[in-house]
């Protein structure tokens, strides 16, 4: 009767590990699936250019994105009305070499932060470009390769929003 009983625990003991493990398993492969989902579904949507403009759709978060580069490193550029001057992370700045500059605070959304003031040669969105622009470097971005795109760029060009439609196009001299 007790080698009956050791043998029961036992494989309810086994049943209930492989039971856990596969949950544990089952919950892994599901979460893994959700967030393969959702980066997909977050992915901007693709810019258009026509005459000269870059036409940008808002996105699921409310923000216009755009791919660009800096001195030829590629970036994905929030594009921030409300920020004085571009902005790069540190990893970002070092790869297109902004180098040096002046150490100043910014004040953020998110409070005051330290970086520096550097000038970059080449900014370009898309077929817009403009050169030798001051950048602020220190920008906390999700990732390495995340900028704001601001007024000193911004400027550069007549912007407009129609709806869920940012619009860049050249200023007319």
């Amino acid at each position: 009767m007790m080698a009956k009983a050791a043998t029961r625990r036992r494989h309810t003991g086994r049943s209930l590990w492989r039971l856990n493990l596969g949950m544990a398993l089952f919950w892994l492969v599901a979460l893994g699936v959700m967030y393969v989902a959702m980066e997909r579904y977050l992915q901007p949507s693709r810019r258009s250019f026509s005459n000269g403009s870059l036409q940008l759709q808002r996105q699921r978060d409310g923000h216009f994105y755009a791919d660009g580069s800096i001195n030829g490193q590629p970036v994905r550029f929030m594009v921030d009305t409300g920020a004085s001057s571009i902005a790069v992370t540190d990893a970002l700045a070092q790869r297109a070499g902004l180098e040096g500059g002046q150490v100043v605070q910014f004040q953020t959304a998110n409070g005051p932060r330290m970086g520096r003031l550097v000038r970059a040669q080449n900014i370009q969105v898309g077929p817009l470009q403009v050169r030798n622009r001051t950048v602020g470097t220190g920008y906390t971005g999700r990732t390495a390769q995340d900028a704001l795109l601001g007024q000193n760029f911004l400027r550069q060009f007549q912007v407009s929003i129609q709806g869920d439609v940012l619009e860049l196009r050249r200023l007319q001299k």
